[in-house]
């Protein structure tokens, strides 16, 4: 069992340096995590470094009882992995996968002097590193090696200025790891037994996850207001430039007119607002009648000068969010394509809070900032940005391009993919832009008046804004988030120059509408933004978190915003009633700052965990640890949930005052509501929002029988022919008459009963039917299949035309042919059917394609055409190379370039799928000579094979 930190015991961050064993013949083991950075710094080293990769992590805490060694089955706390009664010592176990590279690793040792633990400059770093020290037990002297970049100076300075492990990360990286398990082993089960089986809870995922369902909350509680004013435009003479301009009605007899933000959620004026007037619809049309051919003036020109500052250079959680809001990545995307930028040597460790740049980085921003757009362009002195963050990674500066002298987009674009290089070309802007000068411009604000006919004085305005100097703009725009009504900062609106008093005249008036709108749901960018300013996990941490909350159906996306499930509310409705501290965003982000005392060794491991989970005199008011522990607070709550109100998620009243509930069953959400005394129920599609499920929408799914459409009778069998709306889409069956069951049958009989009674026949509707509409005629087509063809003459076998999950086809025996269309079914011949078995299957791309469903445009890393398809699992986008099948939410109307591409990149990502060894087949005797040739050139290229394995990344002394 592991979990003592003795080797590390008291190692705070000390150099030492790497000049004691750098005598000839002596050999390093240098172990980093990825392999692609084990191949990027093994030159750089030289002579007498062997490089090798961890591939990540080697051990865990068990995964499952499986997992547990035999010595521990029998102990309580075996299934949580920690110790709880024992200063909760963790028992790691080298994960399955990882068993053979600790193996490689071990037998590497043994023929080395040193051993070099390379691993990220970070708290999880440092973790892998011990873990690597636990697992390995080296006899040889041990030395932490730290690098930000993976340049050959970086490097080579990192392993001369070596230190070792710090023992307050470690524990801080492993009390981390603890608490999660400990969060989630002892509050998951709950959801198993009151919500649904197979959930999961977590420290951040939870919260996370709550302020999805609270912005949804918001939603489904907002109340549009509707409110008018006039849009004119203004005519300044034909000596002004521009002659035109826009401007807005804004007060009425010195009466402010409302605007959105006079509105609360509830569609009423917020009490503060009491003065302002709500100009109705037939007020604007009789005023802009009233005001036309008036004469209006300028009332009064404020002109201010203003000055933007750069941007500070990117963190993780700045990245993210611009990588969503610029290109539309997700955050995982970006960091997946910033991992790599690292490690192949383009940019610097992309896990980091700090805003600094190393002084040779802001020399080298300077200098290239002034060779690209002059001397004026740059700020006159350097620029340093500096930001304190509660929960701060150890990374010591902002993402910027790696190296002493950058370099620039274009001279790494032959090396890069188009992903890589967009996102390259962002950082390099960024990083560039923050040492150029302020951008300046100046505003003006300008107020004008006009009397109606009927005596009511209007008043107009109108504002502009123009750049006269761009500075660091001529580098980097950062991106707005328009749904939130944002305005680039490069954008301008140029106004004439007006004076006061001087006449205008108005050649358009427009009576303008509007209509207030909900919170916008929240993106992955606005999440991560959310996240950070409530203090809550690490931004290192985010990307996985969104990945997790949609993986777990919490969370599905509709174009790009994050819309919650109705399981995701009853799971959090049962934390906020129970675990309300859990889930709380101020408890949460207090956390991070206990767990950042313990970084510090400022706080005890043991002593903290202990207090948390048994309680404890910790934390403020109200934490978990002072109201008895995690434990306690479990183990009190189960008994008082009420699973049945928890899956209750009360919508509104219908017209006859009856409670519309969403219900959350082991299979799916309905509706339901209590109708004299009888409760009516009605499916939920999985991909309606919350928010919009509407009274109407209810009543119409109430509408929707439970038991089905009748359609008619058969009248061969006489059975009932209905039509049902199915989890999984429209069907037809037919209603069997119930078998008799004696009373006095035993349970295991009634089961054995029911489980020999014949099965109803059932059809999927085709897609071109409407279960509306279906007809008789039509269901009994459906269920007539699977339609017999006909039978081979040569074979004997039969030949039947069949509705499968993926689409109509033929079968002949364990043959299958596709049909192009389901009308085949029932109009295919023998002949027909015989010709297509006559010619070679086809498979893939290789088949009759059918024509594209949607064309997108070309996929910006490929450069290929973007269609979408209709595939045997649904319609799916690709650019001829990789195929991704949409996602719920994705509707093929509405799909967009970006989001395909986003999909097609998700799927690339992932590479290519295993493909499937064929069966070793038996050589026939008469070939004897051949095999044994031929076994002869596998045995040499499997010698020739592990050679260079073993020596792929090693640099021999020379």
């Amino acid at each position: 069992m592991s979990g003592e930190q003795d080797s590390v015991a008291g190692a705070r961050t000390k150099k030492n340096g790497a000049a004691a064993g750098n005598g000839a013949g002596h050999r390093r083991l240098v172990i980093v995590e990825s392999p692609t950075k084990a191949r990027k710094i093994a030159p750089y080293l030289g002579g007498g470094y062997v490089v090798e990769s961890s591939v990540g992590h080697i051990r865990d805490l068990p995964r499952g009882a499986a997992d547990v060694p035999a010595q521990y089955k029998g102990e309580a706390w075996a299934r949580l992995g920690v110790d709880v009664d024992n200063g909760f010592k963790a028992l790691y176990v080298v994960t399955p996968d990882k068993k053979s590279k600790v193996t490689e690793l071990k037998g590497l040792l043994k023929d080395v002097d040193e051993l070099y633990l390379a691993t990220d400059p970070d708290r999880e770093g440092e973790a892998i590193a011990w873990h690597l020290l636990e697992t390995l037990k080296p006899k040889v002297p041990v030395r932490r090696m730290v690098f930000h970049e993976v340049t050959e100076q970086a490097i080579r300075a990192a392993a001369d200025s070596t230190r070792e492990l710090d023992a307050d990360l470690v524990d801080a990286q492993e009390t981390r790891r603890i608490l999660d398990r400990l969060y989630g082993y002892e509050v998951s089960p709950v959801l198993w037994k009151k919500v649904m089986p197979k959930l999961s809870a977590g420290r951040v995922q939870s919260v996370a996850t709550r302020i999805v369902v609270e912005r949804e909350r918001e939603r489904m509680r907002f109340t549009s207001a509707s409110y008018w004013d006039i849009s004119a435009t203004m005519d300044a003479g034909e000596d002004a430039s521009p002659r035109n301009f826009p401007a807005r009605l804004v007060a009425v007899d010195g009466a402010r007119l409302a605007t959105g933000r006079d509105f609360g959620s509830d569609g009423q004026l917020k009490a503060s607002n009491n003065e302002v007037r709500v100009l109705a619809e037939a007020d604007a049309r009789r005023l802009a009648e009233a005001l036309k051919q008036r004469d209006f003036k300028v009332a009064s020109v404020e002109e201010k000068p203003y000055t933007r500052k750069p941007y500070a250079p990117f963190m993780t959680s700045t990245l993210q969010q611009e990588a969503g809001r610029k290109m539309r990545f997700t955050s995982e995307r970006t960091m997946r394509i910033a991992q790599k930028l690292y490690e192949n040597g383009y940019i610097t460790y992309m896990r980091t809070d700090s805003t600094t740049l190393s002084e040779s980085a802001i020399s080298a921003a300077r200098s290239q900032a002034t060779q690209l757009y002059g001397k004026e362009y740059v700020s006159p002195t350097p620029r340093q940005y500096t930001r304190k963050v509660k929960n701060a990674q150890e990374a010591h500066e902002a993402i910027r391009p790696s190296g002493e002298v950058f370099r620039t987009p274009g001279q790494v674009a032959g090396e890069l993919d188009t992903d890589e290089f967009r996102l390259y070309e962002m950082i390099w802007q960024r990083t560039i832009a923050s040492q150029m000068a302020d951008a300046k411009g100046t505003t003006m604000s300008v107020r004008i008046v006009g009397n109606a006919t009927s005596g009511e004085e209007c008043t107009f305005a109108a504002s502009g804004r123009t750049i006269t100097f761009a500075g660091f703009l001529k580098a980097y725009v950062e991106a707005v988030d328009t749904e939130t009504g944002g305005e680039a900062d490069d954008k301008q609106s140029r106004l004439p120059v007006l004076e006061k008093d001087q006449a205008l005249t108005a050649t358009e008036l427009n009576p303008d509408g509007h209509t207030t709108s909900p919170p916008a749901r929240y993106s992955e960018p606005s999440l991560v933004s959310k996240l950070e300013e409530l203090g809550i996990g690490r931004p290192s941490t985010y990307a996985s978190i969104i990945k997790t909350i949609q993986d777990r159906g919490y969370v599905w996306k509709k174009g790009s915003a994050l819309v919650p499930s109705w399981v995701a509310f009853a799971v959090i409705g049962l934390m906020e009633r129970h675990f309300e501290r859990l889930v709380d965003y101020d408890f949460t982000a207090g956390m991070e700052d206990e767990l950042d005392r313990i970084a510090a060794g400022d706080e005890q491991r043991a002593q903290w965990l202990s207090k948390f989970y048994f309680g404890g005199d910790m934390g403020v008011d109200g934490s978990i640890g002072r109201l008895g522990g995690l434990k306690k607070l479990v183990e009190g709550s189960v008994e008082d949930i009420d699973a049945r109100e928890i899956n209750s998620i009360p919508l509104f009243s219908d017209e006859n005052g009856h409670t519309v509930v969403v219900r959350v069953g082991r299979y799916g959400p309905y509706l339901e509501r209590e109708v004299d005394g009888n409760s009516q129920r009605a499916n939920l599609p999985e991909d309606l929002p919350p928010d919009e499920l509407s009274q109407e929408i209810a009543e119409k799914l109430f509408a929707t029988p439970q038991e089905g459409r009748t359609l008619g009778t058969d009248p061969v069998s006489g059975h009932e022919i209905v039509a049902k709306e199915g989890r999984f889409g429209p069907y037809v069956t037919e209603v069997l008459p119930e078998i008799e069951i004696p009373e006095d049958a035993t349970a295991a009989q009634k089961k054995a009963a029911k489980a020999k009674a014949p099965k109803p026949r059932t059809g999927s509707l085709f897609k071109s039917m409407d279960i509306e509409t279906i007809t008789l005629d039509d269901a009994l087509k459906l269920l007539s299949l699977p339609r017999v063809v006909g039978k081979d003459p040569e074979s004997g076998d039969e030949i039947t035309a069949q509705n499968g999950r993926y689409g109509p086809y033929l079968k002949k025996g364990t043959d299958s042919r596709s049909l192009s269309t389901e009308d085949q079914l029932f109009s295919i011949t023998l002949e027909e059917a015989l010709k297509i078995y006559s010619e070679p299957k086809q498979r893939g791309r290789s088949a009759t394609a059918k024509p594209p469903l949607k064309e997108l445009g070309d996929d910006p890393v490929s450069g290929k055409p973007m269609v979408v398809k209709d595939g045997r699992f649904g319609p799916y986008v690709t650019d001829g190379e990789y195929n991704a099948t949409l996602r719920k939410g994705d509707e093929i109307e509405s799909l967009t370039a970006e989001r395909a591409a986003e999909l097609l990149a998700e799927k690339r990502a992932k590479g290519p799928a295993p493909r499937r060894k064929a069966p070793a087949r038996k050589p026939a005797s008469t070939t004897a000579k051949t095999v044994k040739a031929g076994t002869t050139k596998k045995a040499a290229a499997a010698k020739s094979t592990t050679a260079k394995r073993s020596s792929s990344t090693a640099t021999k002394a020379k």
